[in-house]
């Protein structure tokens, strides 16, 4: 069977001024570009693993218009993920694998996607790449952030040049910044709902300032310069129940601005959902070793369900398709900078 890869050693033509659903056209499928710059090491790139996450293609679009006409600072190759699903504007398509979960190290079994991210980082390891930048949007309300999965000085230098507010996290797998953790410096930068033009200017500008990058320092980041927090669960709805927002009828009766507690600091007691007939817990959580840890986080008063500590959750949404296909959201707690080992090599 063939790759589902497609590469270019040049802009394809049309792509400039495509718009996300044109690109399954353009491209003809997913698509590996390379272009040459003044520094060889190129900085990566990966955009719309997720379909309708479109603010890494408008800031690629709009800094391949600023070097139209001259050259690139440092090479640059990018990965432009799910072109079937941004066709019709959604995640993923109905039978295809999430493209942020099967690259190497992946849970996934095997899978054309799965066998083509491995391709993409072995033709990246040959180039040696000097970055790389992952690109998402989000459902609910947060703000805008990025996320290491190594607390390495170069990689929070990295991820501080996008936000002050950073996010440690080693699950899910599969991801395309852990992935490329083991080549250089990897972060992915969450910059809020898609369509958003703030969010947009800040990949662009993040991006641009990353080209003009001589090298990342291994020196330790002033403490008092980053926020760093700490993925220690993802939250999960159980299939067997229905779930709403301010919706009464439903068995887990979540509160209709449940998105509005992402990266605020909780107080143990707070209620984030009414249940109806569910004796057990109505949530599963996993930890960083897939252990089930609901009731370490979560409880039942009645027909209340609280926080049991203090937590801060980001990524809650109130999008019902991304909570089936993904999770409801994540659950952090801070993590000083004190903590941090020395810095790894490149491997």
């Amino acid at each position: 069977m063939g790759s589902l890869l497609n590469q270019y050693e040049s802009l394809p033509p049309g792509l400039l001024d495509a718009r996300p659903e044109q690109l399954a056209d353009v491209l003809h499928g997913p698509a590996l570009v390379h272009l040459g710059g003044r520094r060889p090491q190129p900085l990566f790139l990966s955009l719309l693993l997720h379909g309708n996450e479109t603010t890494g293609l408008t800031a690629l679009q709009a800094l391949l218009r600023r070097y139209q006409d001259k050259e690139l600072p440092r090479a640059l190759s990018f990965f432009i993920g799910n072109v079937e699903a941004a066709r019709d504007g959604l995640r993923r398509l109905a039978g295809q694998p999430d493209y942020n979960r099967v690259w190497p190290g992946s849970d996934y079994d095997d899978c054309p996607e799965k066998r083509m991210m491995a391709e993409v980082v072995e033709v990246m390891r040959a180039r040696r790449p000097f970055a790389s930048i992952d690109i998402h949007n989000n459902t609910g309300i947060n703000p805008h952030y990025a996320c290491v999965n190594r607390v390495d000085n170069r990689f929070l230098r990295l991820a501080s040049l996008f936000s002050r507010t950073l996010v440690y996290f080693i699950r899910p797998t599969g991801v395309q910044s852990m992935a490329f953790a083991d080549l250089c410096p990897a972060v992915t930068v969450e910059c809020g709902k898609a369509g958003q033009s703030f969010g947009e200017q800040r990949a662009l500008e993040f991006v641009d300032a990353s080209l003009h990058l001589a090298e990342l320092s291994s020196q330790p980041l002033p403490p008092q310069d980053v926020d760093l927090f700490h993925t220690v669960a993802i939250v999960r709805v159980p299939r067997a129940y229905s779930f709403g927002f301010g919706d009464k009828s439903v068995d887990v009766c979540f509160i209709d601005d449940l998105d509005h507690l992402n990266f605020r600091e909780l107080p143990a007691g707070t209620t984030l959902a009414y249940v109806d007939g569910i004796e057990g817990m109505p949530l599963q959580a996993d930890d960083e070793q897939g252990n089930e840890v609901a009731e370490r986080y979560f409880y039942l008063e009645q027909d209340m369900l609280r926080t049991r500590r203090t937590l801060m959750p980001s990524m809650f949404t109130l999008d019902e398709r991304v909570i089936r296909q993904d999770c409801l959201g994540y659950l952090m707690e801070r993590y000083p900078l004190t903590d941090q080992p020395p810095a790894q090599a490149n491997g």
